[in-house]
Formats: C-alpha cells, sequence, structure tokens
C-alpha cells in the first residue's frame, strides 16, 4: 500500500471528527494569525480536512492553498467550505516531492514534520519549504513531543523536544519561537502533547 493510499483509506474508515489528530479549534491557530495577517498567503501543509482553512476564511485571510496527501481528505474539506472555499487552493500532493510554482508567507504543518523518520524525508521537506516561502516568511511546525506517542494510524512518528525540532530545521532554518502547544477543549479532539515552533529561512 502506497502512503496515498494508506490516508486515503484512513479517512474513508472513519469520520474526520473521530480520527486521533482532530481538533474543533486548531491549537496552531494563535501561532498562524500571531506570524501573519489576512493580507498574507498561507499554505497548509497536510491540511487535508482540517479546520484551520475555516478559521482563517472566517478571519478574512484571502489567499489560501491546503496541500495534501489524499484527495478524500481534500475533498471532504472542500465540500464542507462550500462557496466559502472559493479563494482556497487544494493541492493534491506529496509534500516531499512537491514542485512549488509559487512562494507563501506562511507555512503551516500540524503533524506532517513527526511522519518524516528518514534524513532523506525531512532533507526534503526542508529544501521544499526552502523554495515555497517567500522572503521574510514564517514556518509554523507542529509536532508530537517528546512525551507523544511513538505512532500515529498505524505508522511510526518522530517526537521532539524544544531543542530537536529547531535542530531538524538547521542550518537552513532559525528559530523565532518553540514551545508546547495547548491542546483543545477538555474531552474534545486531540489531547495529545504537541511542541510548536516557528521558524525562518536564513536565506531569506
Amino acid at each position: 500500500m502506497t502512503s496515498e493510499e494508506h490516508w486515503s483509506a484512513v479517512y474513508e474508515r472513519r469520520p474526520t471528527e473521530e480520527l486521533g489528530w482532530y481538533e474543533s479549534d486548531p491549537s496552531t491557530l494563535g501561532l498562524v494569525i500571531a506570524h501573519s495577517t489576512p493580507d498574507d498567503s498561507v499554505i497548509d501543509v497536510g491540511g487535508g480536512d482540517s479546520r484551520l482553512v475555516d478559521a482563517l476564511v472566517n478571519r478574512g485571510y484571502g489567499d489560501m492553498t491546503v496541500l495534501d496527501l489524499s484527495e478524500v481528505a481534500l475533498e471532504r474539506a472542500r465540500g464542507r467550505l462550500g462557496g466559502r472555499g472559493r479563494t482556497v487552493e487544494w493541492i493534491h500532493a506529496d509534500v516531499t516531492g512537491f514542485a512549488p510554482e509559487r512562494t507563501w508567507a506562511l507555512w503551516h504543518d500540524r503533524a506532517v514534520f513527526h511522519f518524516l523518520t528518514t534524513r532523506e524525508q525531512r532533507d526534503a521537506y526542508r529544501a521544499v519549504a526552502s523554495r515555497a516561502i517567500a522572503p521574510g516568511g514564517r514556518l509554523v511546525v507542529a509536532t508530537f513531543s517528546s512525551e507523544g506517542p511513538e505512532q500515529c494510524a498505524g505508522l511510526a512518528v518522530c517526537r521532539y523536544d524544544v531543542d530537536s525540532l529547531p535542530a531538524a530545521f538547521a542550518p537552513e532554518f532559525q528559530l523565532v519561537t518553540v514551545g508546547p502547544l495547548a491542546a483543545g477543549r477538555s474531552g474534545e479532539g486531540d489531547q495529545r502533547p504537541y511542541i510548536g515552533a516557528v521558524l525562518t529561512p536564513v536565506s531569506n
């Protein structure tokens, strides 16, 4: 089974609200808002059926892109947003092989990077992000913390802390801020421990 087949099967088996990583209120939303404005372009990498795009569209963000490996997840998000998503660009792709034809002011990734368990995958990810982020832009990334699970959706993950997450992006990126993410509402959605970092490309 390919990675795309795996993730499409995951989404086909259960509603998004029952998936382990679901958040009705995105825990990274505060970081995105703190490091961008509604006039900025934003790409949500691995956004799938995340509610981040809804939250940003509702706040007036007019240049949104959602990239995901699963067409099933993207179709769910498109259907949910309906006419509100008319300004959103939807890209069906594996981020490690993505060839961006433009740049964005902010790159957002919650829970994709920790699935990249080989150096080659992480190197490819950083290379794509470096090309895709506009001068002066920001990369917002969230992964399982060192206290988080060792697997998710049947796949192994890499866990990070306040030192190892920024180090995983060096030397191409330098740290702006890093720290634990607060979970969503108690008893609702993903309560597993995450760490979030904001970085900027060194060349920018």
